[in-house]
């Protein structure tokens, strides 16, 4: 990958493809992305910016506190760095909220959003998920980082770890040490950014971008809920279900995912704009 310095820190990013361009924000899982490059219906289209964020594989790792606001300055910044001026984005789990805010602090940037099962806090059953992950909390303050990213992963994904690990090492090679390596700065950085953040109607109220909001029809109640927020309070939002998979839908089905973006995308074009 190639690196760039903005924002008082450097990146590591990699730009794939031609067309119009899309910018791709991860999730705990870097390069979660990768998947979706080999589905024609949406990589023979498109130029894709995908990058690693501050904290993750070889970009700066900096102290917390780092805000969903800092990391989305972070992605503004990249793109001016690379001369891409209206762009779409795309964004999953922490990386959707990423995707939000950027849309919110610099709408001259984004033409269109896609957000895969963004992660939304504030909603009620997330209480309920983050109690179950409390042994993965526990876990990680004693030490134990791969102990703490299985809980943590089957929680969320509601795959058991040795699916989860099968399901992530045979689309990203390498993924699942990589998610262990990046441990301090999941717990210890991302999820106190994603616990302060807030997002509700005056937020929501402000997205005037098309928006493509995307879940699995197996998932974590927290993003039905999400995704029924999303339905009630954003002013221009589609809806689509990607049948029989939970959180890690682009990984363990991409082709669905890849032909909607692809639609919504071919639907909402910035040379049309």
């Amino acid at each position: 990958m190639e690196r760039a310095q903005v924002n008082g820190v450097e990146l590591e990013y990699e730009i794939r493809g031609s067309g119009e361009p899309v910018l791709l924000i991860d999730m705990i899982v870097a390069d979660c992305f990768v998947p979706l490059f080999s589905e024609p219906a949406l990589a023979d289209r498109y130029q894709f910016i995908r990058y690693h964020k501050r904290g993750w594989v070889g970009s700066t790792h900096t102290l917390p506190p780092v805000s969903i606001a800092d990391h989305a300055e972070d992605a503004a910044a990249l793109l001016e760095h690379l001369g891409f001026g209206l762009t779409h984005v795309v964004g999953q789990s922490s990386g959707g909220a990423i995707a939000l805010q950027l849309a919110l602090d610099r709408p001259e940037m984004v033409h269109t959003l896609v957000l895969l099962e963004p992660t939304i806090l504030s909603v009620p059953s997330a209480h309920i998920l983050l109690q179950k992950a409390g042994p993965a909390f526990d876990a990680y303050a004693a030490g134990d980082h791969e102990t703490a990213l299985s809980i943590f992963m089957s929680v969320v994904t509601l795959l058991d770890w040795n699916t989860c690990k099968t399901v992530l090492d045979a689309r990203i090679p390498g993924a699942v040490a990589q998610v262990i390596k990046d441990a301090d700065t999941f717990f210890g950085i991302e999820v106190p950014s994603l616990t302060e953040w807030a997002f509700g109607a005056e937020q929501a109220a402000a997205i005037n971008q098309p928006v493509l909001s995307v879940r699995g029809t197996e998932t974590d109640p927290l993003w039905v809920e999400v995704a029924a927020l999303l339905r009630s309070q954003l002013p221009n939002v589609e809806d689509c279900e990607i049948e029989g998979v939970g959180h890690l839908l682009h990984i363990q089905r991409p082709e669905p995912v890849a032909q909607a973006t692809t639609r919504f995308l071919g639907d909402h074009a910035i040379s049309a704009g």
